[in-house]
């Protein structure tokens, strides 16, 4: 399926918001609800569109810390800690990456205990380099078509 500039925009209205109707949608991109839903459905039978969430405020929910943490594998412990990663309540995010280190990961805190605590549990898979995240500057930015550059 190729996507057309009527399925960016309303990717980009779903992105702002995944409970608008399509009513709405409509009445932004120029089509008829029924055929907001149909291009709407399709992507999601293809996969272009994989899901839809809630953002959640981590401060009001009690975690006064985010942090990003990049973690280099020991040998031998890094299935392991694909493994275990998955049961981490803390982790919001969680990349394997290239470079220096296999890992990175969103986390979320109570305070600074919790994360000793936490990096203490990580230590045993390998070494850690932790980031406090001060702010959040691109919070849930949009896709957009891509461009081509000359």
């Amino acid at each position: 399926m190729k996507i057309d500039v009527l399925n960016w925009e309303i990717l980009r209205c779903l992105q702002q918001n995944a409970r608008e109707s399509f009513a709405n949608i409509g009445r932004k991109v120029g089509l008829t609800p029924p055929a907001v839903a149909e291009r709407v459905k399709k992507m999601e039978d293809l996969g272009i569109i994989e899901g839809y969430g809630v953002n959640v405020s981590y401060v009001l929910a009690g975690h006064q810390l985010k942090a990003i943490i990049m973690l280099r594998a020991f040998m031998g412990k890094l299935k392991p800690f694909l493994n275990k990663v998955k049961s981490f309540d803390e982790v919001i995010n969680c990349y394997r990456i290239t470079g220096n280190e296999n890992i990175i990961m969103e986390v979320v805190l109570k305070d600074q205990a919790h994360l000793e605590k936490f990096i203490d549990e990580l230590i045993s898979y390998g070494e850690c380099r932790t980031h406090i995240v001060l702010s959040n500057v691109v919070a849930n930015a949009p896709i957009t078509e891509g461009r081509e550059y000359s």
